[in-house]
């Protein structure tokens, strides 16, 4: 794998390779697809098994990760990127990577349902895919109150109740000590 970082920096500017859990690569928006062709087509990368986001709220970012597998060599690697963080109903953009693998694409759709990124140019980008019929702040977002929204679209039922989970685990586990 060090040869292969190698090789890839000979061609690319890295803003950052960690070796933690794998062998992660961080790069310039711009230079994203590039990379990824690159890792596809000269070093064997030919899967992508996973492209996701993380919300960066404080640094207004996005972050997203491809993590690309070389079936023949048995090794994995992340390709990172940050992307800037719009302000919603604004998106936030990142070129698509579906010419390169046609599973891109539902990853894609899933990341601009639930975080507001598109990917323009992408097949199927605008239908949905999990969340039809839905007209708020994506959900992923950490700026999307949770609470607020179960408040406002669920109601209490009849027969409900609401348990402390400590004090609940402790009467489920320990029965004998609550008499105590």
């Amino acid at each position: 794998m060090d040869t292969i970082v190698e090789n890839v920096r000979k061609q690319f500017t890295l803003s950052k390779v960690t070796t933690d859990h794998g062998y992660y690569i961080t790069c310039e928006k711009k230079d994203t697809v590039s990379l990824l062709t690159y890792l596809k087509e000269y070093e064997g990368f030919k899967h992508l098994i996973l492209l996701t986001a993380v919300d960066w709220l404080e640094d207004n970012q996005f972050q997203l990760t491809y993590l690309l597998n070389n079936p023949t060599l048995k090794k994995s690697i992340g390709v990172r990127t940050f992307i800037d963080r719009s302000v919603w109903p604004e998106e936030s953009e990142m070129q698509s990577a579906h010419h390169l693998w046609p599973a891109a694409k539902t990853y894609q759709r899933e990341l601009h349902e639930m975080f507001g990124i598109d990917f323009p140019g992408s097949p199927e980008i605008n239908d949905p895919l999990i969340l039809e019929y839905w007209d708020d702040i994506p959900p992923y977002r950490r700026d999307f109150d949770t609470k607020k929204y179960s408040e406002e679209t669920y109601f209490p039922r009849e027969g409900r109740s609401t348990n402390d989970p400590s004090d609940h685990m402790k009467e489920k586990l320990y029965p004998s000590e609550g008499e105590k």
